[in-house]
């Protein structure tokens, strides 16, 4: 699990009891715009004390679990993909934030270019509805076609 899924499911579990942002930051002793940026998939960090007081709050608790088998991990694979070329590697986190924002990682539309325009259609399929879950229904793909407008992408990598 992704520190972005668990971002989505603190805000499912926060909307589900009712709880503004403000009151639950307020509770946890956090900011609300560290809550926002978390519950977004946007926050590069968070230390494991503030996010069990989160968690907490919303009756969520964190464990580690293996990964179900057999299950690709699509992020992995596309970053690999993204980078096989470059001495500086896309890294998950700059590949998330940039399939959440529509905006590429500084000095990395090369590896974007890469990603869209070699990878087979399967994997960016499978990356955009692996991160397209941490997120309202539909934004991942449209800032998929965003960015591969952006970087100049030769496919048309969004398609449906």
């Amino acid at each position: 699990m992704r520190i972005q899924e668990i971002g989505f499911r603190l805000r499912q579990a926060r909307a589900e009891r009712g709880v503004s942002q403000s009151a639950l930051a307020k509770s946890a002793s956090v900011s609300r715009t560290l809550l926002n940026q978390f519950e977004s998939g946007l926050l590069p960090d968070i230390t494991i004390s503030k996010l069990q007081a989160l968690l907490e709050k919303v009756e969520l608790a964190l464990a580690a679990e293996p990964r179900p088998p057999g299950r690709p991990d699509f992020v992995a694979m596309a970053c690999t993909t993204a980078s096989v070329s470059y001495r500086h590697p896309l890294t998950e986190s700059e590949l998330i934030r940039a399939l959440l924002t529509g905006k590429p990682s500084p000095g990395k539309r090369a590896n974007f270019r890469t990603l869209f325009d070699e990878a087979p259609q399967s994997l960016l399929d499978g990356v955009v509805d692996e991160v397209g879950q941490w997120t309202k229904p539909g934004r991942v793909r449209k800032n998929v076609a965003s960015i591969a407008q952006e970087i100049g992408s030769v496919r048309n990598v969004a398609h449906d």
